[in-house]
């Protein structure tokens, strides 16, 4: 073994370990979970998690990002490799971010960004969801966790039970998890949604928002500080879903 892949092993190790310690004084636990989105406040929101020594679930699909490029593409490779050194955890979010629509007898309607529909069968949907995993793992030498997250939320009986014969099981997220950072800053503005946040979010709640996200104007990641500082106050600890069995 390499001295920095032994270093990076033994930084992991340690942020476990702190990890459940805090979590032993806690008298909540909240999971939080970010999906891809343009990533355009990425290193932000990993700056504000290591400042609050917070361990997260990323959901990661293949999707254009600000800069222009992909954040599955090999630029962003250092980025997911300090993240999984930190210990987050990790799940597909399918590799193209389509829309599960409807089941139609042993096909299901898949939406593209693009507009375009494909029919997909259970093994086209098994590997949609697998692709992210596999190039994951040539990005970082780690293999995401089991999980994995339809774009939207949005699931069919097929596509659940496809996921689940392929191994992975579907992460939704609580009501009161909904961050609304994809919502219009205009009527929902960052305050509220915080806010919300901090009055609704009960122990045992899964929490999704987005590295980036291009409908919002005023974005919502800068006032992330704010609420995990506010959740903490109320005793709330962060696990990641790797630790925990919550299915949605």
């Amino acid at each position: 073994m390499s001295r920095c892949l032994a270093s990076g092993l033994a930084f992991a190790t340690f942020v476990a370990m702190a990890g459940d310690m805090a979590n032993a004084a806690c008298s909540g636990t909240l999971y939080l979970t970010f999906d891809t989105g343009n990533m355009r406040h990425a290193k932000l929101i990993a700056e504000t998690l290591a400042k609050h020594r917070a361990r997260a679930t990323f959901f990661v699909a293949n999707e254009k990002t600000l800069r222009g490029d992909l954040a599955l593409d090999l630029a962003w490779a250092p980025y997911w490799q300090a993240r999984a050194a930190e210990g987050h955890a990790f799940g597909s979010h399918t590799w193209r971010h389509g829309s599960f629509r409807q089941d139609q007898g042993k096909l299901t309607q898949y939406r593209l960004m693009d507009g375009k529909t494909e029919q997909l069968d259970s093994t086209a949907i098994c590997s949609e969801i697998h692709r992210s995993d596999s190039r994951f793992k040539e990005l970082t030498g780690r293999a995401l966790d089991p999980l994995w997250r339809a774009p939207g939320g949005r699931t069919t009986p097929l596509t659940l039970k496809a996921a689940q014969a392929c191994g992975y099981r579907h992460v939704g997220w609580a009501p009161a998890g909904f961050l609304g950072d994809e919502l219009p800053s205009e009527t929902y503005p960052t305050s509220l949604l915080v806010e919300r946040a901090l009055k609704n979010l009960k122990d045992g709640d899964i929490v999704m928002a987005h590295l980036g996200i291009w409908s919002r104007k005023n974005p919502f990641a800068p006032a992330l500080d704010e609420l995990l500082a506010g959740l903490t106050a109320r005793g709330f600890c962060f696990a990641t879903l790797a630790q925990s069995r919550k299915e949605n």
